[in-house]
């Protein structure tokens, strides 16, 4: 198994990146999250993990090693290949994806392209004692007490992996809350990608 690469990478596609290393461009399939972190001539480690099909060896690569075990582990249900897997967490973290289990929130699982209300709860009788408990601060959510919605963390990492100011990026987050609170009002998971996306077009703007 390639656990991880390092090295210097050398494009980054709207699926993925290419890293180079030791002289040979490997293709990592990343989330838009995980893509947003990189940046074209500097290094960066992946953590990784490799699906081997008959006709094809794909790597899949995550921001840590938490990203790449849920990746492996969600593929454990029934209906989940690596494709639906790394959907799952372009839409939700690996925290939130354990709330969602934990809480049997179907809603929030369906969210999630090519995963059905069937799907989600094959999803969450499978993986139920899987994925582990929620961290302290998310297990607080699942009490109702109030926590901070963890798109704000990654939209900013990824604005400052992009090269902007640590207050461009506080910046940006708070152009696009109003976007992420309509979102959450309406019960819907407010997704990482569509949020990064509309900071860099506020900052463009500028």
């Amino acid at each position: 198994m390639i656990a991880s690469v390092r090295g210097q990478v050398t494009a980054i596609a709207p699926d993925g990146a290419v890293v180079e290393v030791g002289g040979i461009g490997v293709l990592v399939h990343c989330t838009p999250a995980t893509l947003a972190t990189l940046r074209v001539g500097e290094e960066a480690r992946l953590a990784t993990s490799l699906v081997v099909r008959e006709d094809s060896l794909t790597l899949y690569g995550f921001a840590d090693d938490d990203e790449r075990r849920v990746f492996e582990l969600v593929q454990g249900a029934s209906g989940v290949g690596p494709k639906v897997a790394l959907a799952m967490l372009a839409v939700h973290t690996p925290n939130t994806l354990r709330v969602a289990v934990a809480s049997a929130d179907v809603k929030a699982l369906t969210r999630v392209p090519g995963v059905g209300p069937k799907g989600a709860q094959r999803i969450i009788v499978d993986l139920k004692d899987k994925l582990g408990a929620p961290e302290e601060a998310v297990n607080a959510a699942l009490n109702g007490r109030a926590v901070v919605s963890p798109w704000r963390e990654q939209v900013h990492s990824g604005l400052v992996g992009l090269g902007y100011s640590s207050k461009d990026a506080d910046e940006a987050v708070a152009a696009v809350s109003p976007q992420a609170d309509a979102e959450l009002a309406e019960g819907r998971t407010p997704q990482v990608a569509v949020l990064l996306k509309a900071a860099l077009r506020t900052l463009s703007l500028r």
